[in-house]
């Protein structure tokens, strides 16, 4: 995806992936899904005395059992030791001549955002101008702020939109700041707390998605109504340029501010794979006729690119799921429909992402889930030409994570893996050859260790990949305390990655770590994620189950020593891995997890993930949905393995209450192993600062270790 079209649709498609912020409205919903029946519906109640009165009593217990012990103190510090370590890859984002980072460590933990220039970036200790320090913000304020980023206004980039979390969840604080004095406006752009999306227009002028008053929202909490907001006047008389319907997920709109090629857009985002966008030109509405149903589209100079998530007949050509195609913008508008292929995926490859630089669109393709970057080039003749970028490492991921598009072939690219801490490159295409400008220190000995990948046949047949990280000379006589990571859904890809906390936390204390890359992830484009939508939902776990048991046969671990862990959608994932298959498995971790699939469109922002699940208020798509809906299926009378639930209650996306209501009704069951913790700060993610993620992630190690016996 492009850095144009992350921007367009940032809010639609962060909805399952990042952090959380406050949940919905605290009564529970009414209707068919109120399930008066729920004996736990009280736990609904996010802020109540009564649920904050059970959730204390739970964290207590909790905390006393895992948490209250010289190795899980030994584990959070040593994990506090990675993320707050000076050492790491201060990454960058060029805006102009300056280059921006936002860093926290134990002096900054609520973060600094800052910036330099290349030539001190280059040094290995660069002078860097402080713009806004959030703790002294917290001090000076009172609040418990957590920066959200913020969008300034090129080409000068002096003007910035900022935006504040109050606790880390989605819904945040919009302030206009000024870069030269290092200060917010006096009088300048603010927005109260709210989900909003915001963006420049000229000096004076923005687009505003935002809690406008009853009915401005979407029923999935997202800003419905997209307005032009001028300067110096009231948020109440920004002037309309669309309106969608309550059922979309969201509407936003932004300039392109592309020199020569300066043009609105509006996007109507219905779910998360449909939408629709229209140009707004003189007043007028024009839609960009690329079916909501089948792709992508993505406008950028003289360009438009359509990624295709399903086979697309047009111009007489058919053109294949997962393809990546381009023509001419003003081409297509005027009826024309005859593109230029630039990638097309086969059984073992997916396009990953594609990125512009200003002459050059660089394309990161998966091939059996590992990384390559093509490059390509427009021609004047109206071909592309392709050349092959050197490779990555064996069984690494190479992320290009920033172009200067508008001005230079600049690019800046990451590279990681397992085992190979990260490194950030930067080159400039047809001039300079990607070199290493910064280099993380590796946080464990990865001498030690060995990476493979394994594919095993999942239910139907379907080969399925997973990696697995070993101690060299491992013994296969199932005793190894292995742990399982998965997600599984929304197209998103489980690549390989370096993580000293994992290494620190599991592989250094003789553990095997595993990540399965099942149906319902990006591993193979559209077609993987297709695989487990819906109806067919029940094949990502079948998929988990399959390495799980392949672990097994393999001699790597047995049930009693294997672990499984997973958030959010991954939460789901291990819910239903107790719930379905718990003799696979000795412990299981379930974070920020959808676990109530019954009321899960009434809760935070569940509703504007029925693409992804179904909707379970018709009846006829509940009969499928209530198969992988563990809040339902969990029964008394099982031999379920030890589970801890971890949740925030500053999560506004999923929401604490899913977790909440799991851990009383398997208590209410008689299930003495079933542990809970929920941290207030954080949303979707583990904290609100680097000790928050050092505790949460040193209790999910500890909770696996200690039961993994």
């Amino acid at each position: 995806m492009s850095l144009k079209t992350s921007a367009r649709l940032a809010l639609a498609l962060a909805v399952i992936m990042g952090g959380m912020t406050q949940a919905h409205d605290a009564t529970p919903a009414t209707g068919s899904s109120a399930a008066s029946d729920d004996p736990y519906l009280w736990l609904e109640d996010i802020h109540g005395d009564r649920s904050m009165d059970w959730v204390k009593a739970q964290n207590a217990i909790t905390q006393k059992q895992f948490a209250d012990t010289p190795e899980f103190t030994h584990t959070r510090d040593r994990i506090l030791e990675v993320l707050d370590s000076e050492a790491k890859i201060p990454y960058v984002t060029r805006m102009g001549d300056h280059l921006y980072n936002f860093w926290q460590d134990k002096v900054h933990p609520r973060g600094i955002w800052r910036r330099t220039t290349l030539d001190q970036y280059r040094k290995t200790d660069p002078q860097w101008e402080v713009l806004l320090d959030i703790d002294a913000l917290n001090k000076a304020e009172g609040k418990k702020w957590v920066f959200k980023g913020g969008d300034c206004l090129k080409p000068a980039y002096t003007k910035c939109l900022v935006n504040l979390s109050a606790g880390g969840g989605d819904a945040v604080e919009v302030r206009e700041f000024d870069i030269p004095s290092k200060s917010f406006v006096k009088d300048g752009f603010f927005v109260p707390i709210a989900k909003t999306q915001v963006s420049w227009i000229d000096d004076n002028h923005v687009y505003i998605g935002t809690d406008f008053g009853p009915g401005s929202m979407t029923k999935s909490s997202y800003p419905r109504i997209a307005k032009v907001w001028k300067r110096g006047t009231p948020l109440s008389s920004a002037t309309t340029v669309y309106e969608g319907k309550d059922a979309d997920l969201a509407v936003s709109a932004y300039h392109d501010r592309t020199p020569g090629f300066e043009r609105d857009f509006i996007t109507v985002a219905h779910d998360f794979f449909h939408s629709d966008m229209y140009q707004l030109k003189d007043g007028k509405l024009i839609h960009v006729d690329v079916p909501e149903d089948v792709a992508n589209a993505d406008p950028h100079r003289e360009w438009l690119l359509v990624q295709l998530r399903d086979a697309w007949t047009t111009g007489s050509t058919t053109y294949p799921s997962g393809a990546l195609i381009a023509i001419k913008y003003d081409d297509f508008m005027a009826g024309k429909r005859q593109f230029t292929t630039l990638f097309t995926p086969d059984q073992h490859t997916a396009l990953s992402s594609f990125m512009w630089t200003r002459h050059h669109l660089i394309l990161n393709v998966m091939d059996d889930v590992k990384s390559r970057l093509d490059v390509l080039t427009p021609k004047a003749d109206g071909t592309w030409a392709n050349e092959a970028m050197p490779g990555a490492p064996q069984f690494s991921t190479v992320d290009v994570v920033d172009t200067d598009p508008d001005n230079t072939d600049e690019y800046w690219l990451t590279v990681t893996g397992f085992l190979t801490p990260s490194s950030l490159e930067r080159g400039v295409l047809g001039k300079e050859q990607a070199t290493t400008i910064k280099q993380s220190p590796p946080f464990f000995d990865a001498s030690k260790y060995v990476v493979s990948q394994h594919f095993v046949a999942s239910r139907d047949g379907t080969q399925v990949p997973y990696f697995e990280i070993d101690p060299k000379g491992i013994k296969l006589d199932g005793k190894n305390r292995t742990l399982l990571y998965g997600y599984g859904g929304f197209e998103v890809a489980l690549q390989p990655y370096y993580s000293g906390s994992v290494g620190r936390s599991w592989l250094d204390r003789g553990g095997v770590y595993v990540v399965a890359n099942i149906r319902g992830g990006g591993e193979y484009g559209p077609r993987w994620h297709q695989a487990a939508l819906q109806a067919n939902r029940l094949r990502a776990y079948e998929d988990f189950a399959a390495v799980a048991q392949d672990l097994v046969k393999r001699g790597v671990t047995s049930p009693a020593h294997l672990g499984a862990e997973g958030g959010s959608n991954g939460g789901l994932l291990m819910g239903n891995m107790l719930t379905l298959y718990p003799q696979l498995f000795g412990a299981i971790a379930c974070e920020v997890p959808l676990l109530d699939m019954k009321r899960y469109t009434h809760l935070s922002a569940g509703a504007s993930w029925i693409a992804e699940y179904g909707d379970p208020d018709d009846p006829k798509q509940w009969a499928f949905i209530k198969t992988f809906s563990p809040y339902q299926n969990v029964k008394a009378g099982e031999s379920y393995p030890p589970v801890l639930f971890f949740t925030t209650t500053s999560d506004d996306r999923v929401g604490p209450v899913q977790a909440r209501k799991m851990a009383a009704k398997m208590e209410a069951m008689g299930y003495k192993n079933v542990w809970f913790y929920e941290n207030t700060e954080g949303g979707h993610g583990a904290g609100a600062d680097n000790k928050q993620a050092a505790y949460m992630h040193a209790l999910t190690y500890s909770f696996l270790w200690d039961r993994l016996q």
